[in-house]
C-alpha cells in the first residue's frame, strides 16, 4: 500500500455526516482509510477523536488526517495538542491549498454543520492536491517544531 494515499478520519457526532462523505470521496479516488469513529449521530466528544487520530498520524509521518465536528474549532484545537500534529481548520479551497503549502499540515479539519457536499470535494481535493514548498516556509515550521519541544512535557 502506499503509504501517502492512506488517511486517518475521525469525527464527533455532529462532523459524522460529513465525515461518511469525505470517506466515499476517498474511497472513489483510490484512498486507503482508517475511521477511528465516531459511527453515529449519537453525541460523543470531539477530543476523544481529535486525540486518537492525532496519535496515529504523530506516529506515521507519512499518514495524513482528516476531522470534523461541528464547527471544526475544538478538533483542530484537540488535535493541535499532541506533537508533531499539524491541523489547520480550513474554510475554501484557498485555505486547503495554503495549509499545506506554507505550514506543511498533516490533519484537515472541517466544521460538519452545515456543509456543502460540492464545497467540501472542492476543499479536499485542493487539500489532497497541494504540495509542501519548502523554503522559508520550511524555516517557519521548524520555529513551530521548535516551540512545541520547548514546552511538551512528553515527546510522542
Amino acid at each position: 500500500m502506499d503509504i501517502k494515499k492512506f488517511i486517518v478520519l475521525g469525527a464527533d457526532h455532529a462532523g459524522y455526516e460529513i465525515k461518511e462523505f469525505i470517506k466515499e470521496q476517498l474511497t472513489n479516488l483510490g484512498y486507503a482509510l482508517e475511521d477511528i469513529g465516531t459511527d453515529s449521530t449519537k453525541n460523543v466528544d470531539y477530543p476523544d477523536f481529535a486525540e486518537k487520530l492525532g496519535l496515529r498520524v504523530a506516529k506515521n509521518p507519512a499518514k495524513k488526517g482528516i476531522l470534523t465536528c461541528g464547527t471544526g474549532i475544538g478538533a483542530s484545537i484537540a488535535a493541535n495538542k499532541i506533537p508533531g500534529i499539524k491541523a489547520a481548520l480550513v474554510h475554501d479551497e484557498k485555505e486547503a491549498i495554503l495549509s499545506i503549502e506554507h505550514n506543511n499540515a498533516n490533519v484537515l479539519v472541517l466544521g460538519g454543520r452545515p456543509f456543502d457536499k460540492k464545497k467540501v470535494k472542492k476543499i479536499l481535493l485542493a487539500w489532497l492536491n497541494a504540495k509542501f514548498q519548502g523554503g522559508r516556509h520550511t524555516r517557519r515550521i521548524n520555529k513551530i517544531e521548535k516551540i512545541e519541544k520547548k514546552y511538551s512535557h512528553e515527546i510522542i
